[in-house]
C-alpha cells in the first residue's frame, strides 16, 4: 500500500497525525493481541477438560446401558438455554448461564426406582454437552479475533508505520531542500545585486 501525498505542510501535518495515531494504537494492539492469545489458550484447556468430563461421565454409563432401556423417551427435555455474554479483551464471548430441563410428571410406582437418579445423570451430561458447545463457540470467536488481532498489529508495524515515517522523511526533504534552493537563490541573487551595483 504506497501512500499517496503531497509536498506541502498541509499533507505532512497530516501524515504526521496518522502516524501518531498508528503509534499511539499499537502497543494497545499488541497487549490485545496478548491477551487473546492468553484466553485461546484457556478457552482450548477448558474444552479439553469437558470432553474429558464427558467421557468419564460415558464411561460410568457404559455398565448400565440395559438399564436405560427401561427409561421413557422424551422424559428429559432441554427446554430454555440461559447464555451470557462476556467481553474478554473487548470481544463478545458466550458463557453458559443456566439450562432448563422439561421433565414431565412421571409416576414412580409405575417407573424403577433409579429413574430420578438417571434424570439426574441425564440433566449433568445435556448440562455438559451443552457447555461443550458454548466453550468450542467461544475457541472459535477468540481464535478470528486473535488472528484480526495479529493482522492489524503486522499491518501497522511492518507496514503503515514505516510507510508514513518513510513519506513524513520524503516530504521533510524536499521541502529542506526548496528551502535551501531558495536560500541559495537569494544569495546569488544579492551578489548579482551587488556586482551590478558595484
Amino acid at each position: 500500500m504506497a501512500i499517496k501525498f503531497q509536498y506541502n505542510k498541509t499533507f505532512l501535518q497530516q501524515l504526521n497525525r496518522e502516524l501518531k495515531v498508528r503509534v499511539n494504537a499499537l502497543p494497545t494492539l499488541i497487549a490485545k493481541e496478548s491477551a487473546l492469545r492468553v484466553e485461546v489458550i484457556k478457552a482450548k484447556e477448558l474444552v479439553l477438560q469437558l470432553e474429558a468430563n464427558i467421557q468419564k461421565e460415558m464411561e460410568t454409563l457404559s455398565d448400565a446401558d440395559r438399564l436405560w432401556v427401561e427409561m421413557s423417551e422424551g422424559l428429559v427435555k432441554v427446554g430454555k438455554v440461559a447464555v451470557i455474554v462476556k467481553k474478554i479483551a473487548g470481544v463478545k464471548t458466550p458463557i453458559l448461564e443456566k439450562v432448563a430441563f422439561d421433565i414431565p410428571r412421571y409416576s414412580l410406582v409405575t417407573q424403577a426406582a433409579w429413574i430420578p437418579d438417571g434424570i439426574e445423570i441425564l440433566k449433568r451430561i445435556a448440562e455438559l454437552k451443552i457447555t461443550l458447545a458454548l466453550a468450542k463457540k467461544k475457541v472459535t470467536i477468540l481464535e478470528y479475533a486473535r488472528k484480526k488481532t495479529t493482522q492489524k498489529v503486522n499491518l501497522y508495524e511492518k507496514v503503515q508505520i514505516p510507510e508514513y515515517k518513510e513519506s513524513v522523511r520524503k516530504i521533510k526533504r524536499f521541502m529542506e531542500d526548496e528551502d535551501n534552493l531558495a536560500k541559495s537563490s537569494q544569495k546569488i541573487l544579492k551578489v548579482k545585486l551587488a556586482a551590478e551595483a558595484a
